[in-house]
């Protein structure tokens, strides 16, 4: 069985009594919050024009978090923690926004709801309010790094939150429910990779209320000895906290976290002092109490207190529910508001000095606004890794080949500082960024067996667990709390983390409107083997839609770079680390492809993230007849080889090729930022002409993005959901996306061709038709398409 904490009499009487009213006062504003507009202190009895209108929120998980406040309270002053609160249950916004007020960082945040009976009105009146804030535990909340909306991602958030931080106790409140999802099933196993001595703690504190919406929950109702199993078995050492007589449960709460903290302190100690990193089963707490704690035990015959009908409102206060006023007033008054604030509406001192003071409360903590703490990287010149590009096309490079030799000495040059590491579900080989490996390992506290790879106790790599979604958590916790990352994953399966990514990208959204939030490293998606190289593990790993679901994202938050080749990569790469506050999302490809680019001609194309490559187009001095736009580095190849074929057969056809890395500058300024004015994007794709636009991506994209341009006259080759094993080749055919395909396009939009046209038309259908029977017969493509280089002459 679980091991179950004892009564040891760890609070002397006085100090539970006062732990106990510090309890009962974070409940009353608790309660206030879901149900007052005014009358906060009770000086009067309760009307029912004293309640909000309409009452939304959660109450069920509130009072047990409120309970954990209190006394992870205790355990910083006692033995003078570092310490942060996660709270993983969905909607526990009233908890920890009550708990900051009590501790007085919430009003030094927001001067205007101040300590006092106006503002604890105000305090009260704003939770789940038109212009307010929201039930949940949001960027709005101090001392919060984790959005509550959600649920299944507080332990990974936690795990890379205490990644380089030794110091740091991250306490992380899992709800039941919450355990329930696969994130968090998996991140239990994050254990595996926290290093004792470099690294901080995290001690979870599984909050076993028993219910979610309207059902049981799964860990609550299995047997005692088959949960301890199953979380032993993760690599905890559990500690049992069940019942539900506040005393009692106080004195229990007071044993099981001073027996985690000494143990954590006992692990840290020795791994510190003899350098032993050996995994030890770390302590966790098991919270087992009623849901709704201490609210109405029933309403209306029915039980509420301990059953899921406390999971939102408990008690409906409105006009047809008359008689819930004096219920509600007599659920506040139980908490005996009085005894807990002054006249005024201060807390009361004996109570208030429960509280750690500082940096140390948990509202205040730094690590909570990261940005506070961020240190810029120490960068390497980028331009040294440069593919010396002769002439466009004369080379050809792997671009993230190219690129590992670069985070390799972003690698190194942070090693001391400490605040950056690479993230992946084991593909940092798969992805050709292996060079890291020469100047570090990956982080792996498992065991260890001869021909194991890269595998060391301490590492700037964490890509030895197979989870998108941990991946996603602790590089999101890593940059929360001040530091830089980047996620590098296929293409096709970082939709696994689509869900995460809303999240963060609401979390910047939000705060670039706090004053107070200081900005972070933005995150950083390296997504790679994309689907144009991905014809050997077929249809299943062909997916570029992450692409459109990042452009639904707010203007000011989200940015989407499509480098053609290596250099570009680089000056791309550099340019997103050094960023803030953004999701960065950068598409590369891995194997051998022609490099268009120097070095010098790189940084200037990134810089302008859209333009003329004059290089490949003959329509200087006169007015094109098509043009020719690319994103990418496939959809570039394939634009490329079209126009050597056109310049081939149609010489007199005037030819511009417009080559695109910044995908939103193909929307207006008004919309994005970076976008191009109508007259920049009407000079680069003409007001008229038609533009041939071969994409990366699914076509409809680049539709979304240019549909208020004045031209009209656009027609995008991509993706469209055609793909199985095959050659490279074919996987651009089947999609439309080769250039036979994009030639033929052309001609169908430019009749002034004329017959010239139509007998190139009828070659190309001629090209794949003989390409077709060629990879029948031999499995890879035409010596054409394989032989290819660039050698039009300008």
């Amino acid at each position: 069985m679980i091991t179950e904490a004892r009564p040891a009499g760890v609070l002397a009487p006085d100090l539970l009594n006062s732990m106990d009213a510090y309890w009962r006062a974070a409940n009353y504003l608790s309660v206030g919050q879901l149900y007052l507009y005014d009358n906060p202190l009770l000086k009067r009895p309760l009307e029912l024009s004293d309640v909000k209108p309409l009452i939304v929120g959660h109450w069920g998980t509130t009072p047990g978090q409120n309970f954990i406040y209190v006394h992870l309270n205790r355990v910083i002053k006692k033995y003078d923690l570092d310490v942060f609160y996660v709270a993983g249950p969905g909607h526990g916004g009233p908890a920890l926004v009550g708990n900051t007020y009590l501790e007085g960082s919430y009003s030094e945040v927001y001067p205007d709801v101040s300590q006092d009976e106006a503002g604890m009105k105000k305090l009260f009146t704003q939770f789940s309010f038109p212009g307010g804030i929201s039930s949940h535990v949001a960027p709005t909340t101090p001392g919060s790094i984790h959005e509550g909306g959600e649920l299944g991602y507080s332990l990974s958030h936690s795990f890379g939150a205490a990644l380089d931080n030794p110091d740091l106790v991250v306490a992380c409140v899992v709800g039941d429910g919450e355990a329930e999802t696969g994130p968090l099933a998996t991140a239990w196993q994050s254990t595996k990779f926290l290093n004792p001595v470099s690294d901080g703690a995290v001690l979870p504190i599984l909050h076993l209320n028993g219910y979610k919406i309207s059902n049981p929950t799964i860990l609550a109702r299995i047997p005692g000895e088959e949960l301890e199993q199953f979380l032993r078995g993760c690599g905890w050492e559990p500690v049992l906290v069940s019942g539900d007589v506040p005393e009692v449960m106080h004195q229990l709460m007071a044993a099981a976290l001073d027996t985690a903290v000494e143990r954590i302190k006992e692990i840290q100690e020795h791994a510190r002092s003899t350098g032993d990193a050996t995994r030890p089963r770390w302590p966790m707490v098991v919270l087992r109490s009623p849901k709704g704690w201490t609210g109405p035990k029933t309403v209306g015959g029915l039980q509420v207190e301990g059953t899921f009908r406390s999971h939102q409102v408990p008690l409906l206060v409105d006009a047809e529910h008359p008689g819930h006023v004096a219920q509600l007033e007599t659920w506040m008054r139980s908490y005996r508001p009085n005894e807990l604030f002054d006249q005024d509406g201060a807390l009361v001192p004996e109570l208030a000095a429960l509280a750690p003071v500082g940096d140390r409360r948990m509202g205040a903590n730094p690590h909570t606004n990261g940005g506070a703490l961020l240190r810029d990287l120490r960068m390497p010149d980028f331009r040294l890794h440069a593919v010396d590009v002769t002439a466009p096309g004369a080379v050809e490079a792997q671009d993230t080949l190219v690129l590992g030799s670069f985070l390799r000495d972003v690698t190194a040059l942070n090693e001391r500082q400490r605040n950056f590491r690479l993230f992946g579900p084991d593909e940092t080989l798969s992805n050709f960024l292996g060079a890291v490996f020469e100047v570090t390992g990956r982080q792996w506290m498992g065991s260890t067996l001869p021909g194991d790879e890269f595998l060391a106790p301490s590492g700037r790599v964490l890509d030895s667990m197979l989870s998108e979604h941990q991946c996603e958590g602790w590089l999101e916790g890593y940059l929360l709390t001040g530091r830089h990352g980047v996620f590098n994953c296929y293409e096709a399966f970082i939709h696994i983390v689509d869900s995460m990514f809303n999240q963060h990208a609401k979390w910047l959204k939000v705060t670039k409107a706090l004053p107070w939030r200081r900005d972070i490293a933005s995150l950083n998606y390296l997504l790679t083997s994309h689907v144009w190289q991905q014809d050997h593990n077929g249809f299943t790993h062909q997916d570029p839609g992450f692409l459109d679901h990042v452009a639904n994202k707010k203007a000011d938050v989200v940015r989407v770079y499509l480098p053609p080749d290596a250099n570009t990569l680089l000056s791309v790469m550099d340019h997103c680390l050094r960023s803030r506050n953004y999701v960065n999302v950068v598409v590369a490809g891995k194997r051998a492809m022609p490099q268009w680019l120097s070095m010098e001609d790189a940084v200037t194309h990134c810089t302008e993230g859209a333009g003329i490559w004059q290089w490949a187009s003959n329509d200087q001095g006169a007015e094109p007849d098509v043009v020719l736009a690319c994103a990418g580095d496939t959809p570039t190849l394939e634009v490329l080889g079209a126009v050597s074929i056109l310049r081939e057969h149609l010489p007199e056809l005037k030819v511009r090729v417009v080559n695109v890395v910044d995908l939103m500058k193909l929307q207006p300024e008004t919309v994005h930022p970076h976008g191009l004015s109508d007259a920049d994007y009407d000079s680069l794709f003409t007001r008229d002409k038609h533009i041939i636009f071969a994409f990366h991506g699914y076509p409809w994209l680049i539709h979304r993005l240019t549909y208020a341009r004045t031209n009209r006259n656009l027609h995008v080759r991509g993706y469209n959901e055609e793909g199985t094993i095959t050659t490279a080749f074919d996987m651009r055919v089947q999609n439309r996306l080769d250039r036979f395909h994009l030639v033929m396009d052309v001609i169908d939009r430019v009749p002034q061709i004329g017959a010239r046209g139509d007998y190139l038309k009828q070659q190309m259908q001629d090209k794949l038709v003989e390409h077709n029977r060629y990879i029948d017969i031999h499995g890879q493509d035409l010596p054409e398409i394989r032989d290819w280089t660039w050698s039009v002459a300008p």
